[in-house]
């Protein structure tokens, strides 16, 4: 394992050992570079691994918000590998869309190269959230043999109908802001620190690459196969590892939580929703529940094995918003938490109020 800048940090009931940068090598010859912590002593005392695979650029884009969570999982008992996607950051090869199969492809790869190192027991888990959240489910439905549970936040079950796309058949436009934003993203080198002089090359390659997604989404206005690949909506049965949905009443995404409790056959779901934006719970601008905690819970009790209370949880705990007085930033909300124990709910009925005078 080529390895880069190992720090030890030791505020954890297991001291954590970092690793700035590995290469992940897959069939096809390329190199995906991930950044990875573990318990200083996994190797002889292996660990359940978590997976976090994003476009995001593990050494800038994504580094400060890992810093907030990754070391603190491995510092109570998991190896966190956060993967750069082929074509982003510091891996090589070309970044071509969202959600492709080859994304999927990769990730079973990394997944058992995971799997096959001497820090690992061979139980893996995939944390994420957007589009870690997204390909969370996706990796989920090929049900590779190692994974054992995942925790997807703000993401969706379809890609048509409820991302950023189309909605009610009508075009959003976050399909031209979005798509603006990743050939941006993906105009970026990967930096030179990490993979030496060819770093000019794996530039050149990605800008002669580099074509606004928005034209191909623009393209598949109906919801036809672009759309359904990666839709776990099409076969809720395809999802064998037990997934527990996170979301926020602040944020876009706010129909997959209680869809997956209420339609996953294969395995369990649980929904928690609560007044948070798009961004995970604990860098919230209300730091509302104990998201660490509830992960770990979750993990605890599908990687390691242990009775963690996650397989007790309600079907549905939702943070139940009165009025608050309208404001630019997410503060604090009026409301209180409720739950239900299964969902649909037999205690939920609808009522219809048909318009009339007064």
């Amino acid at each position: 394992m080529k390895e880069n800048d190992i720090k030890i940090i030791t505020n954890f009931p297991r001291q954590v050992r970092e690793i700035e940068n590995t290469f992940i090598p897959l069939a096809e010859g390329i190199r995906l570079a991930a950044r990875i912590w573990l318990p200083e002593d996994a190797e002889t005392d292996p660990v359940p691994a978590i997976f976090e695979f994003l476009p995001y650029r593990k050494r800038d884009g994504t580094s400060e918000r890992d810093a907030l969570t990754h070391p603190y999982y491995a510092g109570h008992g998991y190896a966190c590998v956060r993967v750069d996607m082929r074509g982003a950051g510091d891996s090589e090869g070309i970044l071509e869309d969202e959600y492709l199969k080859t994304e999927q492809d990769d990730a079973l790869e990394v997944l058992d190269w995971i799997t096959k190192q001497p820090w690992c027991t061979g139980a893996t888990g995939i944390v994420g959230i957007s589009w870690g959240g997204f390909n969370g489910l996706q990796i989920a439905a090929r049900r590779p043999p190692s994974l054992k549970a995942i925790v997807t936040i703000a993401s969706t079950d379809d890609r048509y109908a409820d991302d950023i796309h189309y909605m009610g058949g009508v075009m959003l436009n976050d399909t031209m802001s979005w798509g603006a934003t990743m050939f941006a993203f993906n105009s970026r080198p990967p930096d030179p620190a990490i993979v030496g002089d060819t770093w000019r090359d794996l530039w050149m390659a990605r800008l002669e690459a580099n074509n606004p997604w928005s034209m191909k989404w623009l393209s598949h206005q109906t919801r036809d196969a672009f759309w359904k690949h990666g839709s776990v909506c099409e076969d809720w049965s395809a999802i064998q590892a037990p997934v527990l949905a996170i979301t926020g009443w602040a944020d876009a995404y706010v129909n997959a939580p209680p869809a997956l409790a209420a339609k996953m056959t294969g395995a369990p779901a649980k929904a928690l929703m609560g007044p948070w934006e798009h961004r995970y719970a604990h860098i919230s601008q209300i730091e509302a529940a104990d998201f660490h905690g509830e992960v770990l819970r979750w993990f605890d009790q599908y990687l390691k094995g242990e009775d963690a209370g996650a397989e007790a949880l309600p079907d549905y705990r939702v943070f139940m918003q009165e009025f608050t007085a309208p404001s630019p930033k997410n503060l604090p909300q009026n409301g209180r938490w409720v739950a239900e124990a299964q969902w649909p709910s037999p205690n939920v009925t609808d009522v219809v109020w048909p318009l009339a005078e007064g």
